[in-house]
Protein backbone atom coordinates (compact mmCIF):
# COMPACT_ATOMS: atom_id res chain seq x y z
CA UNK A 1 0.00 0.00 0.00
CA UNK A 2 2.37 2.16 0.90
CA UNK A 3 4.66 2.01 -2.25
CA UNK A 4 1.62 2.05 -4.72
CA UNK A 5 1.36 5.54 -2.28
CA UNK A 6 5.05 6.89 -3.12
CA UNK A 7 4.89 5.43 -6.44
CA UNK A 8 1.65 7.35 -7.28
CA UNK A 9 2.77 10.43 -5.86
CA UNK A 10 6.22 10.92 -6.83
CA UNK A 11 5.68 10.98 -10.30
CA UNK A 12 4.25 13.93 -10.11
CA UNK A 13 7.33 15.90 -7.80
CA UNK A 14 9.81 14.07 -9.96
CA UNK A 15 8.21 16.12 -13.30
CA UNK A 16 7.73 19.17 -11.02
CA UNK A 17 11.61 19.35 -10.46
CA UNK A 18 12.41 18.28 -14.11
CA UNK A 19 10.65 21.46 -15.24
CA UNK A 20 12.16 23.49 -12.73
CA UNK A 21 15.54 22.24 -14.43
CA UNK A 22 14.87 23.21 -17.44
CA UNK A 23 13.20 26.48 -16.46
CA UNK A 24 16.90 27.03 -14.38
CA UNK A 25 18.58 26.30 -17.84
CA UNK A 26 16.38 28.71 -19.57
CA UNK A 27 17.30 31.45 -17.82
CA UNK A 28 21.45 30.46 -17.63
CA UNK A 29 20.66 31.23 -21.10
CA UNK A 30 19.48 34.37 -20.65
CA UNK A 31 21.85 35.48 -18.42
CA UNK A 32 24.68 34.48 -20.87
CA UNK A 33 22.91 36.69 -23.27
CA UNK A 34 23.33 39.53 -21.21
CA UNK A 35 27.09 38.36 -20.24
CA UNK A 36 27.72 38.56 -24.04
CA UNK A 37 26.31 42.58 -24.43
CA UNK A 38 28.59 43.11 -21.39
CA UNK A 39 31.82 41.50 -23.02
CA UNK A 40 30.58 43.81 -26.08
CA UNK A 41 30.37 47.27 -24.43
CA UNK A 42 33.51 46.38 -22.16
CA UNK A 43 35.06 45.77 -25.62
CA UNK A 44 34.20 48.18 -27.21
CA UNK A 45 35.03 50.72 -24.18
CA UNK A 46 38.57 48.72 -22.91
CA UNK A 47 37.36 47.98 -19.53
CA UNK A 48 39.05 44.80 -17.84
CA UNK A 49 36.73 42.00 -17.44
CA UNK A 50 37.48 41.36 -13.92
CA UNK A 51 35.26 43.55 -11.09
CA UNK A 52 36.38 42.40 -7.53
CA UNK A 53 34.13 44.84 -5.70
CA UNK A 54 30.88 44.22 -8.12
CA UNK A 55 31.23 40.58 -7.66
CA UNK A 56 31.72 40.83 -3.64
CA UNK A 57 28.86 42.76 -3.60
CA UNK A 58 27.05 40.93 -6.23
CA UNK A 59 27.69 37.54 -3.61
CA UNK A 60 26.62 39.86 -0.84
CA UNK A 61 23.54 40.54 -1.82
CA UNK A 62 22.75 36.90 -3.24
CA UNK A 63 23.73 35.36 0.25
CA UNK A 64 21.23 37.80 1.98
CA UNK A 65 18.39 36.61 -0.63
CA UNK A 66 19.38 33.37 0.15
CA UNK A 67 18.73 33.54 3.93
CA UNK A 68 15.51 35.22 3.20
CA UNK A 69 14.55 32.65 1.29
CA UNK A 70 15.39 29.57 3.59
CA UNK A 71 18.34 28.25 1.09
CA UNK A 72 22.04 28.06 2.62
CA UNK A 73 24.35 30.59 1.64
CA UNK A 74 27.19 29.14 1.14
CA UNK A 75 25.45 26.54 -1.06
CA UNK A 76 24.41 29.74 -2.92
CA UNK A 77 27.41 31.64 -2.95
CA UNK A 78 29.05 28.18 -4.29
CA UNK A 79 26.87 28.06 -6.83
CA UNK A 80 27.10 31.74 -8.02
CA UNK A 81 30.79 32.10 -7.79
CA UNK A 82 30.84 29.26 -10.63
CA UNK A 83 28.26 30.88 -12.54
CA UNK A 84 30.27 34.03 -12.31
CA UNK A 85 33.17 32.56 -13.22
CA UNK A 86 32.09 31.09 -16.42
CA UNK A 87 30.72 34.68 -17.27
CA UNK A 88 34.23 35.85 -16.72
CA UNK A 89 35.74 33.05 -19.30
CA UNK A 90 33.61 33.90 -21.44
CA UNK A 91 33.75 37.68 -21.61
CA UNK A 92 37.78 37.27 -21.11
CA UNK A 93 38.09 34.92 -24.80
CA UNK A 94 35.83 37.77 -26.01
CA UNK A 95 38.26 40.46 -25.27
CA UNK A 96 41.28 38.06 -26.32
CA UNK A 97 40.54 39.80 -29.39
CA UNK A 98 40.96 43.54 -28.57
CA UNK A 99 43.96 44.89 -28.50
CA UNK A 100 45.02 48.20 -26.69
CA UNK A 101 47.22 48.68 -29.88
CA UNK A 102 46.11 46.60 -32.53
CA UNK A 103 48.40 46.59 -35.37
CA UNK A 104 51.13 46.93 -33.58
CA UNK A 105 53.95 44.69 -34.03
CA UNK A 106 55.60 42.46 -31.60
CA UNK A 107 58.26 40.40 -32.23
CA UNK A 108 58.89 37.34 -29.28
CA UNK A 109 61.89 36.13 -28.84
CA UNK A 110 61.57 32.42 -27.71
CA UNK A 111 57.93 32.33 -29.34
CA UNK A 112 58.79 28.52 -30.00
CA UNK A 113 58.70 27.87 -26.56
CA UNK A 114 55.58 26.56 -24.50
CA UNK A 115 55.02 30.69 -22.99
CA UNK A 116 55.90 32.08 -25.97
CA UNK A 117 53.71 30.38 -27.90
CA UNK A 118 51.31 31.27 -25.64
CA UNK A 119 51.35 35.04 -25.39
CA UNK A 120 51.82 34.86 -29.32
CA UNK A 121 48.71 33.28 -30.06
CA UNK A 122 47.13 35.78 -27.54
CA UNK A 123 48.64 38.86 -29.02
CA UNK A 124 47.83 37.15 -32.97
CA UNK A 125 44.06 37.14 -31.36
CA UNK A 126 43.91 40.66 -30.21
CA UNK A 127 44.73 42.62 -33.68
CA UNK A 128 48.74 42.72 -33.10
CA UNK A 129 51.53 41.72 -35.99
CA UNK A 130 53.56 38.63 -34.17
CA UNK A 131 56.67 37.46 -35.48
CA UNK A 132 59.08 35.01 -33.90
CA UNK A 133 62.84 34.94 -33.60
CA UNK A 134 64.01 31.25 -32.23
CA UNK A 135 67.97 29.87 -31.45
CA UNK A 136 68.38 28.75 -35.15
CA UNK A 137 67.40 32.21 -36.58
CA UNK A 138 70.04 34.39 -35.53
CA UNK A 139 71.03 35.71 -38.08
CA UNK A 140 67.16 37.45 -38.99
CA UNK A 141 67.12 39.20 -36.07
CA UNK A 142 67.98 42.49 -37.68
CA UNK A 143 65.34 42.33 -40.13
CA UNK A 144 62.82 41.28 -37.40
CA UNK A 145 63.02 43.91 -35.03
CA UNK A 146 62.65 46.60 -37.88
CA UNK A 147 59.81 48.87 -36.59
CA UNK A 148 58.87 46.57 -34.09
CA UNK A 149 57.02 48.27 -31.13
CA UNK A 150 57.49 45.35 -28.65
CA UNK A 151 60.16 42.74 -28.28
CA UNK A 152 59.18 40.13 -25.35
CA UNK A 153 61.93 37.52 -24.35
CA UNK A 154 60.65 34.65 -23.57
CA UNK A 155 63.55 32.01 -22.52
CA UNK A 156 64.97 29.81 -19.88
CA UNK A 157 66.31 31.46 -16.65
CA UNK A 158 69.66 31.12 -17.48
CA UNK A 159 69.91 32.83 -21.01
CA UNK A 160 67.90 35.50 -20.34
CA UNK A 161 70.36 38.06 -19.69
CA UNK A 162 72.67 36.71 -22.75
CA UNK A 163 69.37 36.92 -25.02
CA UNK A 164 68.60 40.64 -23.77
CA UNK A 165 72.28 41.54 -24.49
CA UNK A 166 71.91 40.18 -27.71
CA UNK A 167 68.92 41.38 -28.93
CA UNK A 168 69.05 45.04 -28.12
CA UNK A 169 71.64 46.47 -30.06
CA UNK A 170 68.83 45.82 -33.09
CA UNK A 171 65.71 47.50 -31.00
CA UNK A 172 63.95 51.04 -32.29
CA UNK A 173 64.96 53.31 -29.56
CA UNK A 174 61.32 53.80 -28.49
CA UNK A 175 60.18 50.13 -28.44
CA UNK A 176 59.37 48.37 -25.30
CA UNK A 177 61.59 45.59 -24.28
CA UNK A 178 59.91 43.40 -21.87
CA UNK A 179 60.80 39.57 -20.71
CA UNK A 180 58.59 36.69 -18.76
CA UNK A 181 61.47 35.18 -16.35
CA UNK A 182 60.73 34.23 -13.32
CA UNK A 183 63.45 36.35 -11.52
CA UNK A 184 63.94 40.29 -12.17
CA UNK A 185 66.41 41.70 -11.14
CA UNK A 186 68.89 40.91 -13.07
CA UNK A 187 66.60 40.98 -16.25
CA UNK A 188 65.61 43.99 -15.54
CA UNK A 189 69.12 45.55 -14.80
CA UNK A 190 70.61 43.72 -17.87
CA UNK A 191 67.35 45.43 -20.27
CA UNK A 192 67.92 49.09 -18.67
CA UNK A 193 71.70 48.57 -19.07
CA UNK A 194 71.45 47.65 -22.76
CA UNK A 195 68.34 49.02 -24.29
CA UNK A 196 67.62 52.82 -24.03
CA UNK A 197 64.16 52.88 -24.72
CA UNK A 198 60.97 52.09 -22.66
CA UNK A 199 61.69 48.92 -20.31
CA UNK A 200 59.30 46.07 -18.25
CA UNK A 201 59.96 42.97 -16.50
CA UNK A 202 56.71 40.71 -16.18
CA UNK A 203 56.40 37.28 -14.32
CA UNK A 204 52.94 35.41 -15.53
CA UNK A 205 52.17 33.34 -12.13
CA UNK A 206 50.86 30.01 -14.44
CA UNK A 207 51.84 27.52 -16.91
CA UNK A 208 51.76 27.88 -20.38
CA UNK A 209 48.79 25.60 -20.36
CA UNK A 210 46.18 27.82 -18.78
CA UNK A 211 43.53 27.80 -20.71
CA UNK A 212 42.06 31.31 -19.70
CA UNK A 213 44.08 34.36 -18.11
CA UNK A 214 40.95 34.60 -16.12
CA UNK A 215 42.10 35.92 -12.32
CA UNK A 216 45.49 34.99 -13.43
CA UNK A 217 48.28 36.88 -11.82
CA UNK A 218 51.04 38.34 -13.56
CA UNK A 219 53.65 40.44 -12.09
CA UNK A 220 55.28 43.30 -14.02
CA UNK A 221 58.33 45.61 -12.50
CA UNK A 222 58.70 48.69 -14.40
CA UNK A 223 62.49 49.33 -15.29
CA UNK A 224 62.23 52.65 -17.63
CA UNK A 225 59.52 55.04 -18.80
CA UNK A 226 56.42 53.10 -17.40
CA UNK A 227 54.43 55.72 -19.52
CA UNK A 228 55.33 54.13 -22.36
CA UNK A 229 55.28 50.70 -21.37
CA UNK A 230 51.56 51.06 -19.97
CA UNK A 231 49.40 49.85 -22.83
CA UNK A 232 50.80 45.90 -21.81
CA UNK A 233 50.00 46.33 -18.27
CA UNK A 234 46.12 47.63 -19.80
CA UNK A 235 46.41 44.44 -22.50
CA UNK A 236 47.69 41.77 -19.86
CA UNK A 237 44.06 43.15 -17.97
CA UNK A 238 41.93 42.55 -21.04
CA UNK A 239 42.78 39.57 -21.55
CA UNK A 240 41.63 38.92 -17.91
CA UNK A 241 44.41 38.78 -16.09
CA UNK A 242 45.18 40.65 -12.44
CA UNK A 243 48.46 43.12 -12.74
CA UNK A 244 50.21 43.28 -9.57
CA UNK A 245 53.25 45.71 -9.47
CA UNK A 246 56.72 45.16 -7.66
CA UNK A 247 59.84 46.48 -7.60
CA UNK A 248 62.73 44.20 -9.09
CA UNK A 249 64.26 43.02 -5.71
CA UNK A 250 60.53 42.66 -3.77
CA UNK A 251 59.76 40.55 -6.56
CA UNK A 252 62.78 38.18 -6.06
CA UNK A 253 62.64 38.16 -2.23
CA UNK A 254 58.80 36.82 -2.45
CA UNK A 255 59.34 34.88 -5.50
CA UNK A 256 61.64 33.20 -3.23
CA UNK A 257 58.87 31.76 -0.76
CA UNK A 258 56.39 31.84 -2.99
CA UNK A 259 58.05 29.34 -5.62
CA UNK A 260 61.60 28.31 -4.83
CA UNK A 261 60.93 27.26 -1.34
CA UNK A 262 57.40 26.27 -1.89
CA UNK A 263 58.84 23.61 -4.66
CA UNK A 264 61.83 22.36 -2.57
CA UNK A 265 59.80 21.76 0.32
CA UNK A 266 57.37 19.30 -2.17
CA UNK A 267 60.30 17.85 -3.71
CA UNK A 268 61.74 16.72 -0.25
CA UNK A 269 58.35 15.43 0.66
CA UNK A 270 58.25 13.86 -2.71
CA UNK A 271 61.80 12.57 -2.09
CA UNK A 272 61.35 11.09 1.39
CA UNK A 273 57.87 9.47 -0.02
CA UNK A 274 60.04 7.67 -2.38
CA UNK A 275 62.39 6.72 -0.01
CA UNK A 276 60.26 4.71 1.86
CA UNK A 277 58.68 3.20 -0.55
CA UNK A 278 55.57 4.27 0.43
CA UNK A 279 52.54 2.52 -0.71
CA UNK A 280 50.59 5.92 -2.27
CA UNK A 281 47.34 4.07 -3.76
CA UNK A 282 47.18 2.36 -0.53
CA UNK A 283 47.61 5.34 2.01
CA UNK A 284 44.70 7.00 -0.55
CA UNK A 285 42.24 4.19 0.70
CA UNK A 286 42.91 5.52 4.28
CA UNK A 287 43.29 9.12 3.31
CA UNK A 288 41.17 11.90 4.85
CA UNK A 289 40.34 14.63 1.89
CA UNK A 290 43.25 17.09 2.94
CA UNK A 291 46.14 14.34 2.69
CA UNK A 292 44.70 13.67 -0.43
CA UNK A 293 45.04 17.54 -1.41
CA UNK A 294 48.28 17.61 0.07
CA UNK A 295 49.67 14.67 -1.38
CA UNK A 296 48.26 15.83 -4.91
CA UNK A 297 50.25 18.65 -4.63
CA UNK A 298 53.34 16.66 -4.12
CA UNK A 299 52.30 14.39 -7.61
CA UNK A 300 51.33 17.37 -9.41
CA UNK A 301 55.09 18.66 -9.13
CA UNK A 302 56.32 15.50 -10.55
CA UNK A 303 53.64 15.19 -12.97
CA UNK A 304 55.43 18.12 -15.00
CA UNK A 305 59.11 18.86 -15.83
CA UNK A 306 62.32 18.25 -14.13
CA UNK A 307 64.16 21.12 -15.92
CA UNK A 308 61.82 23.61 -15.28
CA UNK A 309 61.56 23.37 -11.74
CA UNK A 310 65.33 22.87 -11.10
CA UNK A 311 65.61 26.33 -12.81
CA UNK A 312 63.00 27.99 -10.97
CA UNK A 313 64.73 26.26 -7.40
CA UNK A 314 68.28 26.82 -8.65
CA UNK A 315 67.98 30.27 -10.22
CA UNK A 316 69.88 32.62 -8.31
CA UNK A 317 72.87 32.30 -5.07
CA UNK A 318 70.09 34.15 -2.57
CA UNK A 319 67.54 31.03 -3.33
CA UNK A 320 69.98 28.63 -3.04
CA UNK A 321 70.84 29.90 0.35
CA UNK A 322 67.74 30.51 1.39
CA UNK A 323 66.63 26.63 0.73
CA UNK A 324 70.30 25.74 2.60
CA UNK A 325 68.61 27.64 5.85
CA UNK A 326 65.49 25.70 5.41
CA UNK A 327 66.83 22.50 5.23
CA UNK A 328 69.15 22.88 8.24
CA UNK A 329 65.87 24.04 10.21
CA UNK A 330 64.32 21.14 10.09
CA UNK A 331 67.45 19.22 11.76
CA UNK A 332 66.46 21.13 14.83
CA UNK A 333 63.54 19.98 15.31
CA UNK A 334 65.76 16.51 15.90
CA UNK A 335 65.92 16.91 19.54
CA UNK A 336 62.80 17.08 20.49
CA UNK A 337 61.88 14.03 18.91
CA UNK A 338 64.24 12.17 20.52
CA UNK A 339 62.88 13.62 23.69
CA UNK A 340 59.29 13.22 23.03
CA UNK A 341 59.08 16.95 24.29
CA UNK A 342 55.71 17.57 24.11
CA UNK A 343 55.61 20.80 25.75
CA UNK A 344 58.55 22.89 23.31
CA UNK A 345 56.22 21.43 20.74
CA UNK A 346 52.99 23.16 21.97
CA UNK A 347 55.75 26.15 22.29
CA UNK A 348 56.82 26.61 19.51
CA UNK A 349 53.01 25.62 17.92
CA UNK A 350 51.26 28.44 19.55
CA UNK A 351 54.04 30.92 19.06
CA UNK A 352 53.48 30.25 15.58
CA UNK A 353 49.74 30.33 15.66
CA UNK A 354 49.97 34.09 17.22
CA UNK A 355 52.42 34.66 14.14
CA UNK A 356 50.27 33.56 11.48
CA UNK A 357 47.21 35.85 13.20
CA UNK A 358 44.03 36.37 11.36
CA UNK A 359 45.53 34.16 7.91
CA UNK A 360 45.19 31.15 9.79
CA UNK A 361 40.86 31.54 9.94
CA UNK A 362 40.93 32.52 6.75
CA UNK A 363 43.54 29.55 5.21
CA UNK A 364 40.75 27.13 7.37
CA UNK A 365 38.03 28.43 5.53
CA UNK A 366 40.07 28.32 1.96
CA UNK A 367 40.98 25.27 2.72
CA UNK A 368 37.65 23.76 3.68
CA UNK A 369 36.24 25.33 0.52
CA UNK A 370 38.97 22.81 -1.31
CA UNK A 371 38.06 19.61 0.40
CA UNK A 372 34.56 20.12 0.07
CA UNK A 373 34.76 20.37 -3.65
CA UNK A 374 37.28 17.55 -3.47
CA UNK A 375 34.79 15.84 -2.38
CA UNK A 376 32.14 16.65 -3.77
CA UNK A 377 34.35 15.28 -7.10
CA UNK A 378 35.64 12.11 -6.00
Amino acid sequence: MEDTLFSDQIGPLRNNIDRIDSQILTLLAKRQEQVEQVAALKKQCDMPVYHPAREEDMISRLRTRAREKGLDPDVTENLFRVIIRQSRVKQTFSMQYKGVRSGAAVLIIGGAGQMGAMFASLFEKSGYRVRILTESDWEAAPRLCEGIDLALVSVPIEHTVAVIEKIAPFLPAGALLADLTSVKKDPVAAMYKNHTGPVLGLHPLFGPTTSSLDKQIIVYTPGRDMTAGHWLVEQLGLWGAIPVHAAPVEHDEIMEIVQALRHFATFCFGRFLFEKQVKIQRTLEFSSPIYRLELGMVGRLFAQDAGLYAQIIFATKERRQLLKQFAASLTQHIEMLENKDISAFTRQFDEIAEWFGPFSDQALRESTFLIDRLIERF
